[in-house]
């Protein structure tokens, strides 16, 4: 029996951004429109492994994340390819030959930057030309952008998203994937000098988050989303070494605003909305009480004003070719 055609998208797709959003509705509609299933082919783990094993990106999602994203955009199958050196050496034509083999796409949708086979050597233009000798459409969505908390506009993509991460601009962050951007996680037993502060916390387990994006050091407004069980709860987040107390250790820890119980080994969707401010080390435990306190009022503060929304981000968006 013939293999059935598709709609296919093919990329790394970490964090599954607004960019990468307006490509999952294009093939979506397509897919539609001529009663097809709609695929994604991503690469994990991320292409650089192999081909530039010293400069991996850190990722936004890790791979079960990435794919539950990219199912809630409707996408009916994800294809997760292995970059290895067979397949990372395969010249343009190669690869999309073995695609064309493998998946008969009618179309395929990409943005204007995506590049493919050996040395990057295809592009669009590339594409396009093979999509005629091999019997199928190719269709460019064009770049997106958005408009920053500056008022800047500028072109989404994962790499500036890591960037704005890694500056502690999560409110920046959001905008351009459209959700809050979340570190997910067991809670782990930790100092318990919150509980003594009268401020008890959610440690989360640092193994899990290697080779994760990490928030700047520094206190956030954001949320905690319990995954077992879906309640969210407000929360005030810091990240840092806690200098207060000399701490060498870098630890991601959030307090949960009218929450009474035990998360010990639950695991948890760390949310960072709002960046409140820097890490910095207090002369006297009573000083750090009193600006914790702060911390919990202004995170109130915000969302009583509704700025810890967490939902997608849509009215800053503008595609531009």
């Amino acid at each position: 029996m013939a293999r059935q055609q598709s709609v296919i998208t093919i990329g790394n797709f970490d964090g599954v951004h607004v960019g990468h959003d307006a490509i999952l509705r294009c093939g979506r509609a397509l897919a539609d429109q001529h009663n097809l299933s709609f695929k994604v082919l991503t690469f994990e783990p991320h292409p650089a492994t192999v081909l530039r094993p010293g400069r991996v990106p850190l990722r936004l999602y890790d791979e079960a994340q990435k794919v539950e994203l990219l199912q809630t955009f409707g996408v009916d199958e994800v294809v997760c390819l292995k970059p290895d050196r067979v397949l990372m050496g395969r010249s343009p034509k190669s690869f999309v030959e073995q695609v064309v083999a493998d998946h008969r796409p009618m179309a395929i949708v990409e943005g204007p930057d995506f590049k493919f086979g050996r040395g990057r050597a295809g592009d669009v233009q590339v594409l396009a030309e093979l999509g005629k000798q091999l019997g199928f459409q190719t269709q460019v969505v064009d770049r997106t952008h958005v408009v920053l908390v500056d008022q800047l506009m500028t072109a989404v993509s994962s790499t500036m998203i890591r960037g704005l991460i890694k500056c502690g601009r999560v409110a920046d962050a959001s905008r351009c994937l459209g959700r809050a951007f979340e570190l997910v996680g067991p809670v782990c037993r930790g100092e318990q000098r919150g509980q003594g502060l009268g401020v008890p916390t959610a440690n989360l387990v640092s193994g899990v988050l290697s080779g994760r994006v990490i928030p700047a050091d520094g206190v956030y407004a954001g949320h905690v989303r319990l995954v077992d069980d879906g309640a969210d709860h407000l929360a005030a987040i810091s990240v840092g070494i806690k200098p207060t107390w000399n701490q060498r250790i870098r630890t991601i820890e959030a307090h949960l605003l009218d929450f009474d119980g035990d998360l010990y080994d639950r695991v948890i969707a760390v949310r960072f909305v709002r960046w409140l401010r820097d890490q910095c080390a207090f002369p006297c435990v009573k000083e750090l009480q009193q600006q914790l306190t702060r911390d919990i009022h202004c995170t109130r503060l915000l969302t009583d004003h509704g700025l810890l929304e967490v939902g997608p981000v849509r009215d800053n968006l503008q595609a531009t070719g």
